[in-house]
C-alpha cells in the first residue's frame, strides 16, 4: 500500500486548512485509513481515522474542530482543520490500519510520506 499526502502548509491561528492522502496498491486488505501528527519533543498522536463504511475516531485534540471523510471509489482521506491553534504545529502523516469494532484504531505499517502543518501569525 501506497499513501500519498498532501495540503499542509502554514495557517494562521483560527485559519482552516484540508489535508488529502490517496492510496493504492494492495488497499483491499485494509478496513480504515487515518491521520497521525507528532510535534517536536512529543510523541505521535492519532488525530482521526475513518473505516471504508464510515466509522470514525477522533484524538481528544481534534474533537469539535476536525472533521475526517474519505472517497472510497478514489481510496483518499480528507482531514478538515478549522479553528486551527498554535499546538496544532506538526508534521501530520496518514496511516492505512483498522478501525475496530470498539472504535480502537489499529495503525498497520503503511506510512504516507509527513506533510508539516505550522499554525502561526
Amino acid at each position: 500500500v501506497q499513501l500519498q499526502a498532501s495540503g499542509g502548509g502554514l495557517v494562521q491561528p483560527g485559519g482552516s486548512l484540508r489535508l488529502s492522502c490517496a492510496a493504492s496498491g494492495s488497499v483491499s486488505g485494509i478496513n480504515a485509513m487515518g491521520w497521525f501528527r507528532q510535534a517536536p519533543g512529543k510523541r505521535r498522536e492519532l488525530v482521526a481515522a475513518i473505516s471504508s463504511g464510515g466509522s470514525t475516531n477522533y484524538g481528544d485534540s481534534a474533537k469539535g474542530r476536525f472533521t475526517i471523510s474519505r472517497d472510497n471509489a478514489k481510496n483518499i482521506i480528507y482531514l478538515q482543520m478549522n479553528s486551527l491553534k498554535p499546538e496544532g504545529t506538526a508534521v501530520y502523516s496518514c496511516n492505512a490500519g483498522h478501525l475496530g469494532y470498539t472504535g480502537s484504531y489499529d495503525p498497520y505499517n503503511y506510512w504516507g510520506q509527513g506533510t508539516q502543518l505550522t499554525v502561526s501569525s
